[in-house]
């Protein structure tokens, strides 16, 4: 039994084992059981899952606050708000991917599921290599803070230009050189159809597994920003990790509810991008002013916490009344221009 006690990256094995048990367990009980059939989630049912999976996660950082101390308390939660603040922007993108698909919502929670899991992998890949460039040369935090100070700036000048899916290049790739059903097949990624020139079977992709890769691949993007940002909090991998999985576990109950009024989160954008900047800022001030003294952990957690809330507040007020925006829709069954 030695081994759970053993170090493993900063943290005793038997953490990660917890933590990767909770996940395991989360997951089998959402695809298991919650959703076994594919249904459309309604807002209520969403609205209640997204307070259950915050309370897990709100419960496990107790916990670490119990086990490791106030310290790396606060720093995974500082990193899990920030995580579920970005997470809204990524419900923006994933609701035009699936309006361009034309996916109805009763196959779009199955959809979401797969794509987490394949998240919870690619962000601990991406999680692990920045965590060795860390170890290995510290300035690399340098480059992380410059980073976020960027990408803040860019977020309060950039416009509101939705993704083009269309010309998207894993769309336009898999659409070339692989064969692509025009239509949906339920649930399924992959189907076995006829080929129109020989008409022997064959297997082809569909709509939803496109949309699939789309939304992996939007959130590498995001992962972009997300990542540096947490290692700007702590460089410990076990609370980097733990507070960006957390929050993305419970992004796809979140989704349902949020997709419905994610133009109401408007003005949420400055917010963040006053919080990237923040984050990366004081890893200056912490080495350059405080003379390598760490940065207070709770005036971290509370400018962070304060200013997602204010955005929040903000965006709802600011928007009242305004209607949802018309998204386009692509080559999907749902394509008004399929239905002539």
């Amino acid at each position: 039994m030695e081994f759970l006690f053993a170090d493993w990256l900063g943290t005793p094995a038997w953490f990660w084992l917890a933590f990767l048990g909770l996940v395991v367990a989360l997951t089998a009980f959402d695809l298991g059981i919650l959703h076994k059939e594919d249904r459309e989630m309604g807002i209520g049912e969403s609205l209640k899952l997204s307070a259950f999976y915050i309370s897990v996660a709100l419960l496990f950082g107790a916990w670490v606050w119990y086990a490791r101390g106030p310290e790396p308390g606060m720093q995974y939660f500082t990193g899990f708000f920030i995580e579920k603040a970005l997470s809204i922007d990524n419900v923006f993108v994933i609701s035009l991917i699936f309006t361009y698909f034309a996916i109805p919502a009763k196959y779009q929670y199955r959809a979401l599921l797969w794509g987490i899991i394949a998240v919870i992998v690619l962000r601990g890949l991406m999680i692990a290599g920045g965590a060795a460039l860390v170890n290995e040369a510290y300035w690399v935090l340098y480059i992380f803070a410059a980073f976020l100070i960027f990408t803040g700036i860019k977020m309060f000048f950039a416009g509101d230009e939705p993704m083009d899916v269309a010309n998207n290049p894993a769309v336009r790739f898999i659409s070339k050189h692989m064969r692509v059903t025009p239509e949906l097949h339920g649930q399924h990624f992959f189907v076995r159809t006829a080929d129109p020139k020989t008409g022997k079977m064959v297997r082809a992709a569909t709509p939803l597994f496109l949309a699939l890769v789309v939304i992996n691949l939007a959130d590498l993007v995001f992962a972009v920003d997300s990542v540096p940002a947490i290692f700007a909090i702590t460089t410990d991998t076990f609370i980097v990790y733990t507070s960006n999985i957390m929050a993305i576990l419970g992004l796809r109950a979140l989704y349902f509810a949020l997709a419905a009024m994610v133009h109401r989160f408007h003005y949420l954008k400055y917010a963040l991008a006053a919080v990237l900047i923040f984050i990366g800022t004081k890893i200056f001030v912490a080495d350059f002013l405080l003379g390598g003294e760490k940065f207070p952990p709770v005036l971290s957690l509370g400018v962070t916490f304060g200013l997602i809330v204010v955005g929040i507040g903000y965006s709802l007020y600011k928007t009242q009344g305004e209607p949802e925006p018309d998204w386009p829709t692509g080559m999907g069954p749902g394509d008004p221009a399929r239905d002539d």
